[in-house]
């Protein structure tokens, strides 16, 4: 069920800058005031509001040049060094993102939108990390969707047996690169069953790479997602590429596939 909206009008800048230091302390991560300010729930902002609204408000605090809570003041330094690293790791991978995604929506036809998400989308991404994807697919094709997404993440993967783990990403065959996030059928999208301010932030966090269309489609359905952050109505999407000229025929996928395919799916997520 979804919750109540967020009323922008009547929520004041203090309250709104609070909650999406909280939204991001969640997530595990903090950005600079004037980040803080294009990023705000209830719509952006000045960057001379979030520091006004940060000197106001006791429990927050600016370190490292990054809005926190002050119980994360200890790990301002932390979250700094990682948004540094992004800088410098980031381009390859979302090269590499995107070159993914081109694959996957030619073989994978059913698949109707894909954004990345996670800390590679956030700005806190390192070279141990994963690749987070969200995506949108026909209905009953959401196991098949799983399969495939493993399966090519699986091919790909090997090509990049050098890059570095951690305890998340080591894996027996080839490091973990590829993942699933978050996959959703179109029914469940229109309308979505969580127009919440989490909900909200998750989309509007995300880098579109296919399917603009599909997810305009999801905004203009859900206009409480909008309530919270207004800016997903006009959000730039530098990294989507168009259909490709050659797809496999959606024949080759029919929904009858979709329950095999979530025993399969199920077997394989030791490995995943």
């Amino acid at each position: 069920m979804a919750v109540g909206y967020l009323r922008a009008p009547t929520t004041t800048i203090s309250d709104r800058v609070c909650r999406t230091v909280a939204l991001l302390g969640r997530r595990g991560y903090a950005v600079t005031p004037s980040r803080l300010a294009e990023l705000c729930l209830g719509g952006a902002i000045s960057e001379g509001d979030v520091r006004w609204a940060v000197a106001a408000n006791p429990e927050l605090a600016i370190a490292e040049d990054l809005v926190v809570e002050r119980p994360a003041l200890d790990r301002a330094m932390a979250i700094r060094r990682r948004s540094l690293e992004h800088d410098t790791e980031s381009v390859a991978y979302l090269d590499l993102t995107v070159a993914f995604v081109r694959t996957l929506v030619a073989v994978a036809p059913f698949v109707r939108s894909v954004s990345i998400a996670g800390s590679l989308a956030s700005g806190g991404f390192r070279s141990s990390d994963d690749v987070d994807l969200n995506l949108i697919v026909d209905d009953g094709h959401r196991h098949l969707t799983y399969v495939v997404v493993n399966f090519l993440g699986l091919v790909h993967a090997m090509r990049h047996r050098g890059k570095p783990v951690d305890d998340l990403t080591r894996r027996p065959i080839a490091p973990r690169l590829m993942t699933a996030n978050l996959i959703l059928e179109r029914s469940q999208c229109l309308p979505l069953q969580r127009q919440d301010e989490d909900m909200a932030f998750e989309l509007f966090m995300s880098e579109p790479v296919f399917g603009l269309e599909s997810m305009r489609e999801v905004i203009d359905e859900n206009p409480g997602l909008l309530e919270h952050f207004p800016q997903l109505a006009d959000r730039a999407a530098p990294l989507v590429i168009g259909t490709p000229a050659r797809r496999a025929p959606i024949g080759l996928f029919p929904r009858f596939l979709d329950p095999p395919a979530r025993l399969l799916g199920g077997s394989a997520w030791r490995y995943n």
